[in-house]
Formats: structure tokens, sequence, C-alpha cells
């Protein structure tokens, strides 16, 4: 049973409640937070568990902005009247039992998240703490609409993006208005239970990340005003100029997003007035740069929609044809794609500037994961894993997203045949080849002529340049039309997998569609440390051109800090319907066994309930400009016939097979973060 109430000085208090921040490090338009104000006295906690996200721990620019933010909130916390709490844990669950005890609060708040990792962690919480008497409240403060509230006409889940959106649209319902920040924050006692020092960095990370704050401002009351710079300014031009990569022609917005520091929902009322107001000035132009950027603010919902219905998605092509594509299995591609020496200048220029900045403009992930996709066919998952290692807007709803729709893997996704030549893209979207020279100095004297294709330049306009292909720059580590005559190979072998399994499973020789058991594994290179799928692979057998030096230092993209791999999670769920717009259907049953990892962190940056300090001064360098959901659908939602293969109807089926255990009240999911739009292309990550 909860402790009894007591307040500082020993007189009893009521109705003391714990706040649980998450991916909603902001005070403005937090429901969790309002609803525990609305109840009496807060304890506000942020618990930094990363070892629970399993293979998705936060890379180093992620850790950066979460300490920034983390910093930034406990300022605005103080400011009203309470204090951050901050914990390092091991066992989520566990931790917030000790701090209701301590704390003797009766209640805890906190915002949902959609992905199948958190759902699981979200359900145990409820469960244990409901179980001891204690009130456990969860909210929206993450999407206009809550998964399981659009649907088609027969109740179930859309299994394209277009329809989605048109009915978010077309709602009988506008989504909730934000939330104004409480005026004053009662403080529950917090003597009990003192915060922990959390560790954000190594030694190694410090240099790196003293560049970001150049660039870069974390929190929420920045994010708003970033917000509100770019409805006022950029945006009525984002329909001319958001396919210019070299400068400021998106909102910049994602890493907000996807910390929860600016509410999705303020950014869709906040531009939706903006274009009322160019409509009746007659700003046709206006009104449409609003429905393009509207429609990444829709990107980004869908991604939460998908991995919300299908909790496999980040692991499994959502078609089932795609699950037999022999994929090349070769290090040096994924190395040179990784250090931007492909000898493609705009797909160099991308990769260079990721791994400089954690940011990397909408068109350009386009391009660059097309390349790794078609051109290297790199297995799609090293790429996404490889883009949540160092994007500062990592998020794995979105870059599972545009990763699938890339790799053709969507119902509604690009043709898998489709490649898009680099040097066509590259007059496309740096047509003056500004960007390129940014990024690769070594082609900064290159004309616009050849600055996308240096290969077809005379030589003696690569000697005045001061270009020694094959030596200070790459020659192209493959032909376009070498890479097009491999790919109609790959896709007729994976065509013919696919009829032989057909074939077995209606002769009864194999279990089911997708099941191929003698398949290789496709292993992540060790430096990565990457989870490993049971899939069809390749060798490269087409030797790459020869150069003269050593290829550059590859920066290693695995963490700093040391991970034991977590085995897979098996989720078993059966979810019934309630009515509430604020709650997730209430009659949900979970079996799951998750195993612990251990982690060890050395990092430098402090965080106390006081203060954020650095152990060592941060001089700044950079700044421009991304984790899972919950698994709800309704009763009477069905996986979509495009979906429901072995490979991704297994976590569906699991989901399913479970009868129901017992009823839990007030449950739910959240989770920020941004999308991705060119054209009618996705792309991974980053709110337009």
């Amino acid at each position: 049973m909860p402790h009894s109430n007591s307040s500082n000085g020993g007189s009893p208090i009521n109705n003391i409640s714990i706040v649980w921040f998450r991916r909603d490090l902001r005070v403005e338009d937090n429901p969790a937070l309002a609803a525990g104000v609305r109840a009496g006295y807060v304890v506000p906690v942020f618990i930094w568990a990363p070892e629970e996200e399993g293979h998705y721990y936060p890379g180093r620019v992620s850790r950066w902005w979460l300490c920034q933010s983390l910093r930034h909130l406990d300022s605005s916390l103080r400011s009203l009247g309470t204090s951050l709490i901050t914990k390092r844990s091991f066992d989520t669950a566990s931790t917030l039992l000790d701090l209701l005890n301590s704390t003797g609060a009766t209640s805890l708040f906190f915002n949902h998240l959609y992905d199948p990792l958190s759902l699981v962690r979200d359900h145990r919480i409820k469960e244990l703490l409901t179980a001891r008497g204690f009130t456990v409240h969860s909210l929206n403060a993450d999407l206009l609409y809550e998964p399981w509230e659009v649907t088609d006409e027969n109740g179930c889940p859309f299994s394209t993006f277009a329809p989605f959106w048109n009915k978010c649209l077309s709602m009988s319902y506008d989504p909730a208005a934000p939330l104004l920040p409480p005026k004053r924050i009662k403080s529950g006692d917090i003597s009990r239970c003192p915060s922990d020092t959390l560790v954000f960095e190594d030694e190694s990370e410090r240099g790196s990340n003293a560049l970001l704050a150049r660039a870069w401002s974390p929190g929420w009351q920045n994010a708003d005003k970033s917000l509100s710079s770019f409805i006022n300014g950029p945006l009525i031009d984002y329909s001319v100029n958001r396919k210019n990569a070299d400068g400021t022609t998106t909102s910049l917005l994602s890493p907000h997003l996807h910390f929860g520091e600016l509410s999705v929902r303020k950014v869709f009322h906040v531009a939706r007035i903006k274009q009322l107001v160019w409509a009746n000035e007659g700003n046709e132009a206006g009104e449409e740069s609003v429905n393009l950027f509207l429609k990444s603010i829709g990107l980004r919902e869908y991604s939460r929609y998908l991995s919300f219905h299908h909790p496999c998605s980040h692991e499994r092509p959502l078609l089932s044809h795609l699950r037999f594509f022999p994929w090349v299995v070769d290090e040096s591609y994924f190395k040179a794609w990784r250090q931007g020496r492909t000898g493609y200048p705009l797909v160099d220029a991308g990769m260079r500037e990721i791994w400089a900045t954690g940011w990397l403009h909408n068109c350009i992930r386009v391009v660059v994961s097309s390349f790794f996709v078609k051109v290297l066919q790199l297995p799609w998952r090293w790429g996404m894993k490889y883009f949540w290692d160092t994007l500062l807007d990592a998020d794995l709803e979105s870059d599972t997203l545009g990763w699938q729709y890339i790799s053709g893997t969507l119902p509604d996704g690009r043709e898998f045949d489709r490649i898009d030549n680099p040097q066509f893209e590259g007059y496309k979207f740096d047509p003056d080849g500004e960007y390129v020279r940014r990024w690769l100095p070594e082609l900064a004297r290159l004309p616009t002529e050849w600055i996308h294709h240096p290969w077809d330049a005379p030589e003696s306009v690569l000697q005045a340049a001061g270009i020694e292909l094959g030596s200070n720059y790459p020659l192209p580590i493959i032909e376009i039309s070498t890479a097009k005559e491999r790919l109609e190979e790959a896709l007729t072998e994976m065509w013919h997998i696919e009829a032989a399994s057909r074939a077995a499973m209606e002769n009864g020789t194999e279990e089911g569609l997708g099941d191929s058991s003698e398949s290789q594994y496709i292993d992540y290179p060790i430096e990565t440390n990457m989870e490993v799928d049971l899939e069809h692979t390749r060798t490269n057998n087409i030797q790459a051109t020869t150069r003269r030096f050593l290829d550059q230092t590859v920066p290693s993209i695995t963490s700093s800090l040391v991970r034991i791999e977590e085995e897979e999670i098996s989720v078993d769920i059966d979810i019934g319907e309630e009515d509430s717009r604020a709650e997730v259907p209430i009659n949900v049953t979970i079996d799951a066994q998750i195993h612990e990892g251990t982690d060890t962190n050395s990092t430098i940056l402090h965080f106390t309930p006081s203060r954020v300090e650095f152990s060592e001064e941060s001089s700044s360098s950079y700044t421009e400009r991304g984790l899972v959901p919950v698994w709800s659908p309704s009763s009477t939602s069905t996986p979509s016939e495009h979906f429901f293969t072995q490979e991704t109807s297994r976590g569906y089926a699991d989901l399913q097979r479970l009868p129901q255990a017992h009823q839990i009240t007030n449950w739910r999911p959240h989770s920020p973060s941004v999308s991705w739009e060119v054209e009618n292309t996705v792309q991974p990550n980053a709110i337009g």
C-alpha cells in the first residue's frame, strides 16, 4: 500500500502526484503535468534507463540534446515552484515504485509512448502500481489523434498514407487545443528522494558535443521561438524553397518534436491559423506552403500510426516479397557510404554533414538512403540504425517509415526497381553546387558544370581544380548502369525465391510464407554492434574502383557506452475499446519477458537536482536543427492484407492470442519527432 502523505513540515498533505517526464520535456501543453497540477501537489521526475531501449540506445548527439533539454526543463519547473528529480535506473518500474513510496504520492501521471518496447514497459508499470493501490493515468501529448481514432469506414486501420491523412484532416472534431503552462506548481515532499547524477557523455565525445551548441538551442522555450520564427519567416516560401539543400529552407523543428519540447498540436494550430490569414489575403502560394508543411506533420503522425498497428515494422519489411530480397552484405560498401567516399558528390556531402552536425536536409536523406538501398543494395536496417546513432532527431518511428518507404516495403512506397541518379538529383537539390562545395572542400574549385559528376570532367578541368580522381576524391564506387543491372538480377532472384517458398508452403513442406530456415543471417558489421535478422543475402562480386591511397579513418558508429544485447521481446496483447479520446482501450493483456541488459556508462555531463553542470566547459560549435510508441488496435481492426506476412504478422498474432486476463483502467501511450517530405516522397526523419 502507498505510504501516508506528509509535507515538508510533517503535516498531512493530500493528493501528491508524481509526473513522469519522458519525451515530453516541456511545461506548455503537457497533459500529464496539467493533470498533476489539478490533482494537487506534484513531484516531477525524469528516469534515465537507456538499457530498456534495447538495441536503440540513444546515440551521442541525442544524449547531448537530452542533457540540455533536461537542464532547461528543470529551470522552468523551478520558476514555477518545484524542481525536476532525476534518477538513473535499470528498472523504471521499481524506481517509480520507490519514488511513490518515498514521496508519499498516491498517483502517477505520464504521457503516451506508442512503440512496442514502451507498450510492454508501460503496461508492466500500470499493472505493478495499480496492484499496490496507486492510481495511474496516462494521456496523449504527442499526436493530433490517437492511432485507434483514425480508421476507415470499416473501422480498420489505413495501410497507405494519403487516405490516412485525408481522414485526419476531415475528422468530425479538431485536434485538442494546446494547454497553457501552469501558473504555479505546488511541490510535493522531495527531501527523501535526492536526484542522481546523470552522465550523458564520455571523455571522447566532449569535443564533438561542444560544436553542437553553436547551431542548436535545445529546450521547450527555444523550440517555441523556433516555431514562431519559421511560421513568420521561411514558411511562406516553403513550397518553393523546401527542395534547396543549401540553406535554411525547412523548419528545423524535428529534434524539438522528438524530445517533446514542442507540442505537435500547437504546431498544427499555429500553421492552420497562418493559412487562414493567407487565404483571406488571397495568398495562394502561402496556402500551398502550409499544406505541404502540414503534410510533413502528417507523415510524422503516420509513422506512429504504422508502428502502433504494426509493431514489427522497425525490424521487418511490411510487404512479404521484400523478405526474400537478396541483400548485398558488403562492409566495405557500408564503410564508404558512412565516410562519404562513394564517389557521388551529393551522397558524400550528405554523409559528411550527418557525421559532422547530426543533421541532414529532408531531400538529402532521401538521396543517401535511396543510394544505400538501391545502388549499394545494403540491408535497409543497417542504414536505419546508422541514422539512429548519428541524428539529433533520431526517431525510431520516423526512421522506420522513411527507410521502409525508400526500400519499397510499404504498399505506397517507392517502386523498388526505381534508381535515382545522384548526378541528376544533385542538380535538382543543389543546382549551384554550394552544398557539395561546403562539405567536400576537395571539390570546391570544380566548376558547377561538373560538380555533381566530376568523373566526366576533362582532365584539364580536374587538374585546374586540384582533383585527382581515385586519390584525393574517389571514383564512383559503382556505375549507375551496373547498379541497375544488379538490381534487376536481384529482383528476379527475389521473385524466384518467393515462388519457391509459396510452392513449399502449398505442398506442406514449409510452415508458412516467408519462413526460410535455411537463410543465412545478415549480421551487422561488428563495430556497429547492431541487431541481427534472418534474411536472404548475396555476396558482392563487383570489384570497387581501386584507389591509390587508403580510405579516410572511419569514425565508429558504436555508442561509446558498452552494451549487452537484449533478447527479443515477446508481446501478447488483446485490446478492447473505449470511447475516451485521452485513453487507450482499457482491456489489455500482456505477457512479456524482458531480459535486462547491463550497461556501463562513463559520461561526464552531470545533471543534479539543483543544476546541470559540465565537468568541463563545453565550447560551442554548430547549430541547426528525433523513439518508439504503443500497440493497441481496436477489436474490430485487422492487419491490412498488404502487411499480413509471416514476418510481420508474427507479433500481431501473438498480440491477439492470449485471453483477456484483467482490465486496466486509464491505460495509454506517447512519443515525438519528425517526418519527411520531398514532393510525394517520404524520407528518414525530419519535419519539413
